[in-house]
């Protein structure tokens, strides 16, 4: 027996069962979002325990159109609702042609212009569609969240249109927590696995297959040509170059915390396991253990840690929080060409010293695994991320991570080598990440942006609420589409 479809796809399905006071979405074009918020807003205007909807998009065609498709959902939920009707709205510059649907619940959906004051008075749900392309995008905002002060609810929808763009900034302190707002995320690529092309072909009876979809792709992407990375990628256009620059990384440093390297050669690995060991454990006890009794036992501590074995350097970032809510690093360490053995002693003696250990997270991608590992099962996993860094983990915790230097919540040791590792993070395809090439240290060796790798991680874990996962958790309250159709 064939299976009926549903009649919302599976990214369209998350945005509408969302049900945040205030919900954003970037998003890629001609994904039928707008036509999925008009399905949920048409039943809770329709609902007497519902309330009123005011959308507001950039011109007069997105209104008619927003409008239609509320007419059509009413049509097809078989709800008792009047015709569009045409409606001039009195603007203090000049009057506006606006458009709305009424039911028999006494609600009704209106689509008004972007001019903040059209909102003053009104309560229910605010719209706001293509927000990117607003004249002033915050002043609308601000007057659509006064609403929620009586229950209202507010849902941002667009593309990208810029680095720079309002809607850009409102994401990224999403992202970076600031904003404490649901966050959702669909690109061409999400909406064509989840069943776009499909839902495409049943509509227009055309004959779906992977060739076909494939094709219609390629058509879709050459058609945007040098806009598709924004215009169906999600990715703002003009967002290159360094993701954090050398005065706010500086802003964040202290002269009176020490950088450790600590280096061995070829030859120490050969020597007998007991050697090794004693030789590390003197280490320890002489130069860190007097650096981590000098923290406070009441605050809690944090770390993280980027690997490397022979090639880049192995990074530990400790953390603890301050009185001021701030995170302070007691020491940074760095270890070079150290066995993975002696790298494990070292992070076990500093983690059993910290005070009131609270959480950690480890770089688990290729050898760094093992550590990760074998950390975990020490500490737990409510006390031990294994982080496999990837665009999207990236993406989710870069964000934050930028945000403590701005807001000077993070204080590091002021060292030249940890301030090119941060500059070193690159907006790659919208994300800052370390790219492929390396750098050479003030002691010679080779560095991939070793430290800033690290103190990201640190901060991740300082965001945690406990539990640890192998590839990344979101820590604002967030919602990315994905789902089988």
């Amino acid at each position: 027996m064939t299976r009926t479809p549903y009649i919302l796809l599976p990214y369209q399905r998350d945005w509408t069962g969302d049900p945040a006071q205030v919900k954003v979405i970037e998003k890629s074009r001609r994904i039928g979002l707008s036509w999925s918020e008009a399905a949920d807003d048409t039943l809770h205007a329709s609902r007497s325990s519902g309330s009123d909807v005011w959308y507001i998009g950039y011109n007069k065609d997105m209104a008619e159109e927003f409008i239609n498709d509320c007419a059509f959902w009413a049509r097809q939920y078989d709800l008792a609702a009047g015709a569009v009707e045409e409606e001039v709205l009195e603007d203090e510059d000049k009057d506006i042609l606006t458009f709305r649907i009424k039911f028999s619940s006494g609600h009704k959906i209106v689509a008004l212009s972007s001019r903040p004051s059209n909102l003053r008075g009104k309560q229910g749900v605010v719209v706001v569609d293509e927000a990117a392309f607003h004249d002033d995008l915050g002043a609308l905002l601000k007057a659509a969240l006064a609403l929620l002060i009586w229950g209202g609810r507010v849902r941002v929808i667009s593309t990208h249109d810029g680095e720079d763009n309002p809607f850009n900034e409102l994401v990224k302190d999403i992202r970076a927590g600031r904003t404490p707002y649901s966050l959702h995320r669909v690109t061409f690529d999400d909406a064509l696995e989840q069943g776009l092309f499909r839902r495409i072909c049943l509509k227009t009876g055309q004959k779906w297959s992977p060739q076909a979809e494939a094709a219609w792709r390629r058509e879709i992407i050459d058609l945007y040509g040098d806009s598709a990375r924004e215009e169906l990628f999600c990715i703002p256009s003009q967002g290159s170059g360094t993701f954090l620059s050398r005065a706010m990384v500086e802003q964040c440093m202290d002269t009176g915390i020490r950088v450790i390297r600590y280096g061995q050669d070829d030859d120490f690995a050969r020597r007998p396991k007991p050697w090794r060991e004693k030789e590390v454990a003197d280490w320890c006890a002489d130069t860190i253990e007097p650096l981590l009794a000098q923290l406070d036992p009441k605050r809690q501590s944090f770390f993280g840690q980027d690997f490397g074995r022979s090639g880049d350097l192995s990074v530990i970032v400790p953390l603890q929080e301050r009185q001021d809510a701030t995170f302070r690093a007691p020491f940074v360490l760095e270890l070079a060409n150290m066995p993975f053995e002696q790298q494990k002693q070292i992070l076990f003696f500093i983690v059993d010293r910290l005070p009131r250990f609270r959480h950690g997270a480890l770089d688990a991608r290729g050898n760094g695994q093992y550590l990760a590992e074998v950390a975990m099962q020490k500490y737990g996993e409510a006390r031990i991320t294994q982080v496999m860094l990837s665009e999207p983990w990236y993406r989710e915790n870069m964000p934050p991570y930028k945000a403590a230097f701005e807001d000077r919540s993070i204080l590091l040791p002021r060292d030249a080598d940890i301030i090119e590792d941060h500059r070193a993070f690159k907006v790659v395809r919208g994300v800052a990440r370390i790219p492929d090439t390396r750098t050479t240290g003030s002691d010679g060796r080779k560095r991939h942006g070793d430290s800033g790798i690290a103190g990201a991680l640190a901060w991740f874990a300082t965001r945690q609420e406990g539990g640890g996962e192998t590839e990344y958790r979101s820590v604002a309250k967030r919602r990315v589409s994905r789902g089988a159709f």
